[in-house]
């Protein structure tokens, strides 16, 4: 289990998350969703260990983060930012492979599973400053993935894919969960929370809002509470699409 337990974190002098309490189990997919400013990445910093508690705590199956190893921490939670720089110009093949670092070794059953997972066969020798921007997301995502950690959290991993990528991302995402991986993801498509996550979490100023089903934690009330949209879902469980009006004053 990786749990907040009245997270509080600040970033630049200012609190961003406050006061949060949450606890994910492995094994499911967790959505972070709000408006914008609303604290989700840093809330994924936080739970992975990379921003320090102003108060509170983060713990893993009941071990405080920040009493971890840096190399133990690395080896349990993979954290991809929202950002896809690449500080070297290597192939793809060594860039997957760096996810093998926290264990300090080659793992080559993990980096061509983590390859094929992405589809990345064909670019395997492709240097990393040729690949588009949705490649450069596939191929870090696979770094993450390459390094088997128990927890995988992703900030907003869906936003430079094409729908095809999109679609084979979130499948491979169940997958790590029916493994028993716990999957943690910022997404600001509220249709992909409601269709594809076992639980959402609602962060608006910091603060959580709501915790639970995607049914419940996105229904009309709270998304017009929260953006202050009036919408609707349409369609069957699985495939809904948010149908929204105007902007609520």
């Amino acid at each position: 289990m990786l749990a907040a337990d009245r997270l509080s974190l600040v970033r630049g002098g200012a609190r961003v998350v406050d006061n949060l309490s949450a606890r994910l189990e492995p094994g499911t997919i967790t959505a972070i969703v709000g408006p914008n400013g609303a604290g989700k990445s840093s809330l994924l910093l936080g739970l992975a260990g990379l921003l320090a508690p102003a108060s509170g705590q983060v713990t893993l199956d009941g071990s405080n983060l920040a009493d971890m190893p840096p190399r133990t921490r690395a080896q349990a939670i993979g954290y991809l930012p929202q950002a896809s720089d690449i500080a070297w110009d290597v192939a793809v093949e060594n860039l997957v492979a760096l996810g093998r670092m926290p264990w300090r070794d080659r793992g080559t059953e993990a980096i061509e599973a983590a390859i094929a997972a992405l589809a990345l066969e064909g670019l395997r020798q492709r240097p990393a400053s040729r690949l588009s921007g949705g490649e450069r997301a596939r191929v870090l995502l696979a770094r993450v993935l390459a390094g088997n950690p128990r927890w995988v959290l992703a900030d907003e991993p869906l936003a430079a894919l094409d729908l095809a990528h999109q679609l084979a991302l979130v499948a491979h995402l169940r997958n790590c969960a029916r493994a028993g991986q716990g999957v943690v993801v910022v997404v600001h498509d509220l249709a992909l929370a409601m269709n594809h996550a076992d639980r959402v979490l609602v962060l608006d100023g910091g603060r959580l809002v709501i915790d639970g089903a995607p049914e419940t934690a996105l229904s009309p009330e709270v998304i017009a509470q929260v953006w202050g949209v009036s919408a609707q879902w349409l369609g069957e469980p699985g495939a809904r699409a948010l149908a929204s009006g105007s902007k609520r004053k």
